[in-house]
């Protein structure tokens, strides 16, 4: 049965929003973990049991942003080729960063050199940082607009710099996705550690929640006197793909008038704020899980509140505004959408079973104990 057209460009919009989502939460802990590992590690046992508090899960995580890079190549081949030329040395800056990760978790405890381990630490914390910082930023730029256009072959062509991306929203939008990655990251090392460790990820996490959710806050806020995109044309939600069919205005204002028409979207940033606050409490009185599922809702909330004040809109052209790419003139065809809706539907559950299963097998806290006992086993 193939669904029509309209319903499976709603559906993987949906879907490479949970994908997002997914790989903040999965892989978005193990980074922060990284991020907090040159400061809450004192000494070198210490860094190796915060190291081994995701030793076992962090390249399965890696899965979603595999997952998720292959499905916006996939689904939204235009969205990929105008971002990632548009993005292209922001990417090969995350690139860079990501390269470090592997090399640090596999090299770093096999040469019994403090010089040697210090400086995979602090590679770890760029591969950790980095990432989220650089992301946001992209998402900052992406509520504001990027600069690109197409050509009469829909060939796009970007007409800006990697240091415009550097402007003073989007790295706004830069410190809310670090501090809640941080915040995630600090969540889940106290509920795989103990003692000084698990003191110390508390108090790291009581401190990205405060700078996750003013930002946030001081972000949205601001956002309300950006100038957002509106289609002024009539659309035709199954209508085959054509990007420069369509009139698009800019307004202030515009990126709030989703929530205005459906009020309920305001679940996502009350999420947002609350989410970040519930995970602290809840580590305070010694209950980690909870806290992390509370600090998994403040990363669904803040992604949440992005994609609904941009829908429909994907990325939107400062260049050219109708040149602006929307959920509904820049997918696949719909044989490619159908054929991958149902892939995507046998897959994902084996994809949650088996990660499940595995954070399940290998649960509980990580000691020092723990660590000298898998001197040459563990990281």
């Amino acid at each position: 049965m193939m669904l029509d057209y309209a319903t499976l460009k709603i559906i993987w919009w949906l879907l490479v929003g949970v994908l997002l989502v997914g790989f903040a939460v999965m892989d978005g802990h193990d980074m922060g973990v990284g991020t907090l590992l040159p400061f809450v590690g004192r000494n070198d046992l210490e860094r190796r049991v915060v190291l081994n508090t995701v030793g076992p899960h962090w390249e399965g995580n890696q899965v979603w942003f595999i997952t998720g890079g292959g499905a916006l190549f996939a689904a939204w081949p235009l969205v990929y080729a105008a971002a990632f030329s548009g993005f292209y040395w922001a990417m090969l800056v995350v690139l860079g960063a990501l390269f470090l990760r592997p090399v640090g978790f596999d090299y770093r405890s096999k040469v019994q050199d403090s010089r040697w381990r210090s400086a995979w630490d602090w590679g770890l914390f760029v591969g950790g940082a980095v990432p989220p910082l650089i992301f946001g930023v992209a998402f900052g730029n992406l509520l504001q607009g990027v600069p690109f256009q197409f050509d009469n072959y829909l060939v796009s062509s970007y007409s800006g710099s990697f240091w415009q991306l550097l402007n003073p929203f989007a790295l706004l939008a830069g410190v809310v996705s670090s501090a809640m990655i941080t915040l995630h990251g600090a969540v889940y090392l106290a509920h795989r550690s103990q003692g000084l460790i698990q003191t110390r990820a508390v108090n790291a996490a009581m401190a990205a929640a405060l700078v996750t959710v003013l930002a946030f806050v001081g972000a949205g806020v601001w956002l309300q006197s950006l100038a957002g995109y509106r289609i002024s044309s009539v659309i035709d939600p199954g209508a085959l793909v054509d990007p420069m069919s369509k009139t698009v205005v800019r307004e202030v204002g515009a990126w709030m008038a989703n929530y205005g028409r459906q009020p309920w979207l305001w679940l996502l940033p009350a999420l947002g704020v609350l989410g970040p606050l519930l995970a602290v409490l809840l580590l305070r009185t010694d209950r980690t899980l909870s806290a992390f599922v509370c600090s998994s809702l403040a990363l669904l909330g803040v992604i949440g509140t992005a994609g609904a004040s941009m829908f429909p809109f994907i990325m939107p052209s400062s260049s050219l505004p109708a040149a602006s790419l929307t959920v509904w003139d820049s997918v696949s065809s719909h044989l490619t959408l159908g054929i991958m809706f149902w892939v995507t539907l046998i897959f994902m559950p084996l994809i949650l079973f088996y990660t499940s299963w595995a954070y399940r097998v290998m649960r509980g806290k990580v000691t020092a104990a723990y660590v000298k006992e898998n001197e040459h086993g563990a990281y």
